[in-house]
């Protein structure tokens, strides 16, 4: 998950606005809750829900900070998928047969909007910068693969089974992917922040031609451990990186931060049941299709890992955005799956999970361009042009399907 940069002063806006944006939120929940809104106030509660993802995903990194590696990526995970799997089941509980495939249309778009929005945007602003992104392919083609996997036994077995009707699992089969999901995101989170750490480090710079300037590659974090240091770059048309990672949390800050994060949670759920109608009758009005919900849900919750991507890219930190990227697809699945498949037991109607003819083309067609973007361990321009096509493909047909 996310990694920032050195942390505000504990009285700079931004920390300030962490702090207050949940007390807020929880207060207007208890204010607007099963009332009938002028359009003015659904305005500002989406607006809030919105501003309490980016709260609780900001106190989630102080708490993970404070607890440390392998601990902090879970920690950081779960909250993440806590909003996601809250979203989901909100609207599906008031949403009827028609939220059926919300849970499939949710993940599939989180691993589109991140294997190819996100990697090519992460490319791109690289590449602008330094002609070339590198990065090391034996971790990122790792995670790739597992990425892949995941998202092959959740959501493409479905469409061909027969112990079921329609793209949905019988009970065993969904208890089999939702366990299978699960034990590789674990297995993954183990690899890459104990067993196999130096995979997910930024690859060292090539060699230089004799006579030629070294090239400027500085070795980073993965953008998992949030207690690493950041490299300090002298280069004078950035100055931003001079960051460095701020100290560990005292344990009266991180408390502070569970407190706060478990009220952000708790705001975002209630709030996303205030306007779930809303949503849904304004996507029906605009003669959209209803599984554009689910490219919704994804596109909110993976805003702050866009944010931190695009931060990280811009300072040539390519390793630390693809980690970002393929991690926040890897969680999606890995961690939403298994809740989805428990929460199922008590939601009424089907759980459709299999993918269409179009999206099992667009997951094929991802894998394989991924493939060929991580195998040399640098990228252009070019790929990151590719993933961008792909990315925007998909969210066109999904309005226009």
């Amino acid at each position: 998950m996310s990694t920032p940069p050195a942390a505000p002063t504990k009285g700079s806006p931004l920390v300030l606005a962490a702090r207050i944006v949940p007390i807020a939120a929880v207060l207007v929940l208890i204010g607007v809750w099963e009332r009938d809104l002028p359009a003015i106030t659904e305005v500002v509660v989406v607006a809030l829900l919105a501003a309490c993802v980016l709260a609780a995903v900001h106190h989630a990194e102080v708490v993970a900070h404070r607890v440390g590696e392998p601990f902090g990526s879970l920690i950081l995970a779960v909250a993440v998928t806590v909003i996601e799997v809250g979203l989901i089941i909100t609207l599906m509980t008031s949403g009827g047969p028609s939220t059926a495939s919300l849970a499939r249309d949710t993940v599939f778009a989180a691993v589109m909007i991140t294997c190819n929005g996100i990697v090519g945007l992460s490319l791109l602003l690289t590449a602008l910068r330094t002609r070339t992104a590198r990065f090391n392919p034996e971790g990122t083609g790792a995670a790739l693969a597992t990425v892949i996997t995941l998202a092959t036994l959740s959501l493409v077995l479905p469409a061909f089974t027969t112990s079921a009707p329609g793209p949905e699992f019988s009970g065993p089969q969904l208890a089999f992917a939702a366990v299978a999901s699960l034990t590789l995101y674990m297995l993954f989170v183990f690899v890459q922040n104990v067993r196999h750490r130096d995979y997910f480090l930024t690859a060292p710079a090539p060699t230089p031609l004799p006579g030629s300037a070294p090239a400027r590659q500085p070795a980073h974090p993965t953008g998992n451990h949030i207690s690493d240091a950041i490299h300090t770059d002298n280069d004078p048309d950035d100055a931003a990186d001079t960051e460095t990672y701020a100290a560990t949390p005292p344990t009266r800050t991180a408390l502070t931060s569970l407190i706060l994060l478990t009220a952000a949670l708790v705001a975002v759920v209630g709030l996303a049941k205030v306007e779930s109608t809303t949503i849904e009758q304004t996507i029906t009005a605009a003669g959209l299709p209803h599984s554009l919900v689910g490219v919704v849900i994804a596109l909110l919750v993976l805003l702050p890992e866009t944010l931190a991507a695009a931060r990280h890219a811009r300072r040539n930190r390519t390793q630390i955005s693809l980690n970002l990227a393929l991690g926040s697809a890897m969680a999606s699945i890995g961690l939403t799956i298994p809740a989805i498949a428990v929460a199922s037991i008590w939601l009424d109607g089907p759980l459709l999970l299999g993918l269409g003819p179009a999206h099992i083309m667009f997951l094929a067609l991802t894998a394989g361009v991924g493939i060929l973007t991580v195998m040399p361990g640098r990228a252009t321009l070019l790929q990151a042009g590719v993933h961008l096509a792909l990315c925007a493909g998909y969210l066109f047909l999904a309005a226009n399907p």
